[in-house]
C-alpha cells in the first residue's frame, strides 16, 4: 500500500476529479433508480414488468446517444463536456421530480439519468484518467473507481430518507440541487492539464467517427475483448435488479441477507485498490485473463446450496470481480488501442456495458414470469461468465 500512499501524496488533485465522477455517477445508476420504483409505480399505477420494460427502453435509447457523443471527449476541452454532463444530470434529476405531471416527463428523466450519470460521467472518468496517466494507470484508475463504492454507501441512505420523510420528487430535486453545487465547484477547477493533447479542436466529421467505429469492430481484439468485459455488468444487474425474488424463492431471511452486502462492499473496496496495483504490476492483460474467475466460481454456490451460505459466498467473490473490473477494462483498452482515440474505443464499450444492464433485467424476467427456476437462471449466467473466461485467454495472441 505504500505505492498507494506515494501516488496519492503526489497526485490527489488530479485522480480526486475522477473519483468525484464516478461517485456523482450514483445518480444514474441502477442501484438509486430502484429506490424511487416504488414511489414511480404507485404514482402512475405502473405494474413491475411494464417499468421494467419502460425502464430498458430507456437505457437503451441512452445507450445508442452515448455511442454517437462518446468520441467528443477524444477532441473537446474536459471541462466543457464534464460541465454539460452535469447540467444533463442536474435537469434530469429535476425532470423526474416534476414527472408526475406526464409520463412521457418520466421517459426523458430515465434517459437523462442513465446516459449522465452511468454513461457519460463514467466514461469521462475513467477515459481521462487512462489517457493522462500511463506507468501509474492502474492506480489512478482504481482510485477513480472507488467513487462507485462510495456512492453506494451515501446515496441510498440520503436518497431514501428523503423519500420517506417527503416524498420521490423532492428526493429528484434535492439531487439536482446537490449536482448543480457541484458545478459551482467545476467552475473553479482548472483541467486544462486533462485536455487532449492537439492543436486544435475542431469537430470531427461524422464520416470519420464512423470509420474508427467499423475499424473497431472489424478487428479480432475487440471481440477478445468486449464479451469478458461486458459480462460482469450484465451477471451482476441482473442478479441485483431481482436479488429480493431470488431470496423469497430460496426461502432466506432477507435481513440477513441484506447484512451481507457488508462482506460485498468490503471485498468491492479492497479488490478495487488492489487491482489498480495488480495491474501496474503485471499489465492489464494479465489481469484480464483472470478477473472473471471470482465471479464465475461465485455462481455455483449460488445455484446449488440451498442455504444461505452460498449466498454469502457468491457476494464475496462477485465483489472481487466487480471490484477489479473499472480498472482492469478500461485499462486493458488503453494497452490494446493507445491513448488518442480512448473516447471512441470506450465510447462503444461504453454503449454496450449499458445496453448489457438494460437487457439483463429484462431477460430474466421473462425467466421469471415464465416460470423458469432460480438454480437454471444462476446456471444460464454461469455458462455465459465461462464461456467470456475463456474466450479472454486469447488476448494473449493480441498483438
Amino acid at each position: 500500500m505504500k505505492d498507494f500512499y506515494l501516488f496519492l501524496k503526489r497526485n490527489a488533485r488530479q485522480v480526486s476529479f475522477g473519483w468525484v465522477l464516478t461517485f456523482l455517477s450514483s445518480f444514474g445508476q441502477t442501484f438509486l433508480i430502484s429506490l424511487y420504483v416504488p414511489e414511480i409505480l404507485k404514482a402512475f399505477s405502473l405494474s413491475e414488468g411494464t417499468f421494467g420494460g419502460i425502464y430498458a427502453i430507456c437505457t437503451i435509447v441512452s445507450s445508442v446517444i452515448m455511442l454517437t457523443i462518446g468520441h467528443s471527449i477524444d477532441h473537446k476541452p474536459v471541462k466543457t463536456v464534464t460541465t454539460i454532463t452535469v447540467i444533463g444530470a442536474a435537469v434530469s434529476c429535476f425532470v423526474l421530480g416534476i414527472s408526475h405531471y406526464h409520463i412521457a416527463l418520466l421517459f426523458l428523466a430515465l434517459i437523462g439519468l442513465r446516459l449522465t450519470g452511468q454513461g457519460w460521467m463514467t466514461h469521462i472518468s475513467m477515459t481521462v484518467m487512462s489517457r493522462y496517466y500511463d506507468t501509474d494507470r492502474g492506480k489512478a484508475l482504481s482510485v477513480s473507481a472507488l467513487g462507485y463504492s462510495i456512492g453506494e454507501a451515501f446515496f441510498p441512505i440520503v436518497i431514501s430518507t428523503l423519500i420517506l420523510w417527503y416524498d420521490y420528487e423532492v428526493a429528484a430535486i434535492a439531487s439536482g440541487v446537490f449536482l448543480l453545487l457541484y458545478l459551482v465547484r467545476l467552475y473553479f477547477v482548472k483541467l486544462t492539464h486533462f485536455d487532449p493533447k492537439k492543436k486544435e479542436n475542431k469537430d470531427i466529421s461524422s464520416k470519420a467517427i464512423v470509420r474508427d467505429y467499423l475499424k473497431i469492430l472489424s478487428e479480432k481484439k475487440f471481440y477478445t475483448m468486449i464479451p469478458a468485459s461486458i459480462v460482469v455488468a450484465f451477471t451482476s444487474t441482473s442478479f441485483f435488479f431481482y436479488q429480493y425474488v431470488f431470496v423469497e424463492d430460496k426461502g432466506w431471511s432477507v435481513s440477513l441477507y441484506a447484512s451481507f452486502f457488508t462482506a460485498y462492499a468490503i471485498t468491492r473496496f479492497v479488490m478495487t485498490l488492489m487491482s489498480g496495483l495488480w495491474v501496474d504490476r503485471f499489465t492489464a492483460r494479465r489481469m484480464f485473463r483472470i478477473y472473471l474467475l471470482p465471479m464465475t466460481i461465485g455462481l455455483l454456490p449460488l445455484a446449488f446450496m440451498d442455504g444461505i451460505t452460498g449466498a454469502l459466498i457468491f457476494l464475496i467473490l462477485a465483489g472481487c470481480s466487480v471490484g477489479a473490473s473499472g480498472s482492469v477494462t478500461t485499462a486493458v483498452i488503453a494497452e490494446l488501442y493507445g491513448v488518442e482515440k480512448l473516447g471512441v474505443v470506450r465510447s462503444l464499450y461504453t454503449m454496450l456495458v449499458v445496453l448489457s444492464t438494460a437487457l439483463g433485467p429484462f431477460l430474466v424476467g421473462l425467466l421469471l414470469d415464465a416460470d423458469v427456476d432460480f438454480r437454471w437462471i444462476i446456471l444460464g449466467l454461469f455458462f455465459m461468465t465461462t464461456a467470456s473466461l475463456l474466450n479472454a485467454q486469447r488476448i494473449k495472441n493480441v498483438p
